[in-house]
């Protein structure tokens, strides 16, 4: 599918891979490992000569997403269908005619497996010059969590695909305790557990040079209205920020060059009426699709702050158990 925006260039979206030519070597600057969500930093200028990015002039700009829901666009529905953050931004990566090629890869509900086992590949095989690889929310919702395989899928991936060239963009989101508003005992297992994925995005993204986007602030988690109903996805204007976040990003390295995306939403927003229905039916039917594996765990994760709370300990035990596995995580992973 092929369309026009003004000030942008085509936008081609892509069903399947095929074989574009050469991929370019381009960087894009980094942030420190173990950096905490604060600002952005001041961006780093491009290691390379922007004009490689996407090959010769006339080759579209080839961008690929990896990850779940949050990448699929959900929170933003256009003509029936998610559109998000990821393909607003593709409409402004190319300018001066020059289009822009883009397979959206990601899928509700994706874990890091899933990534790593079922999207990397088919990634791989559209050489992209942009990849974004943002998951792991999902795996906080599992019983089965592991950060230390967590971080391996990750850095296999973002290996993978750095070795072909593609500038990868990464971000940090919050954890979906706070976003829910859950009590404490449900909501602090969660919040461990996504602060430990997002330390380990933030060493991937220092490894392999990656343009980061810091969405787990206040600035960000804090503002309802660029949330969905569902107060787990972006609405439009939450993707727009995303999208426009990332333009930025880019723009500064010089690897994004039409024009940046609207901040104004163009649906009518989400009424409390809307929302409080959106809860009672279809966020019903999220809770009850999960709670053969979420619901137990989170209760069993519940009953051990709880116990801890109440022999005197508080979360300490939980929080050093934590951190030493994240430690072990990143040891394994980046070799120190």
């Amino acid at each position: 599918m092929r369309r026009d925006t003004a000030g942008a260039g085509t936008v081609t979206t892509e069903a399947e891979p095929h074989a574009p030519g050469p991929v370019p070597d381009a960087r894009a600057g980094a942030v420190e490992p173990g950096a905490s969500d604060g600002p952005d930093p001041a961006p780093a200028p491009p290691e390379v000569p922007a004009a490689r990015v996407g090959g010769a002039a006339e080759d579209p700009v080839r961008f690929v997403v990896l990850g779940d829901s949050f990448s699929e666009g959900v929170g933003d529905r256009v003509g029936g269908a998610w559109r998000g953050w990821a393909a607003l931004l593709a409409e402004g990566l190319a300018a001066g005619g020059r289009g822009t090629a883009f397979l959206n890869l990601a899928v509700s509900g994706a874990l890091s497996a899933d990534v790593a086992d079922g999207q990397a590949a088919r990634a791989l095989a559209f050489r992209p010059h942009l990849a974004s690889v943002v998951v792991g929310v999902n795996d906080t919702l599992r019983r089965t969590f592991d950060i230390a395989l967590l971080a391996r899928r990750l850095d296999r991936v973002c290996a993978d695909l750095d070795a072909l060239g593609a500038v990868l963009l990464t971000a940090c989101l919050p954890d979906p305790g706070r976003m829910l508003g859950l009590p404490p005992p449900l909501a602090r297992p969660l919040a461990r557990r996504q602060r430990s994925v997002n330390a380990v995005v933030h060493a991937l993204s220092a490894r392999y040079g990656a343009v980061h986007l810091h969405l787990a602030e206040p600035e960000w988690t804090e503002d309802r209205a660029l949330w969905s109903a569902d107060r787990l996805h972006p609405g439009e204007r939450g993707h727009r920020a995303v999208a426009a976040g990332f333009h930025e990003l880019l723009a500064a390295r010089g690897l994004a060059h039409g024009a940046p995306p609207s901040s104004e939403p163009l649906q009518p927003p989400t009424t409390r009426t809307e929302a409080l229905l959106w809860l009672a039916t279809a966020g019903t039917g999220w809770v009850l699709r999960r709670s053969h594996d979420l619901l137990p765990q989170l209760l069993l994760l519940a009953g051990a702050e709880l116990r801890h709370w109440a022999d005197g300990t508080g979360t300490a035990p939980l929080d050093a158990r934590a951190d030493d596995a994240l430690a072990a995580a990143l040891a394994a992973t980046m070799g120190g």
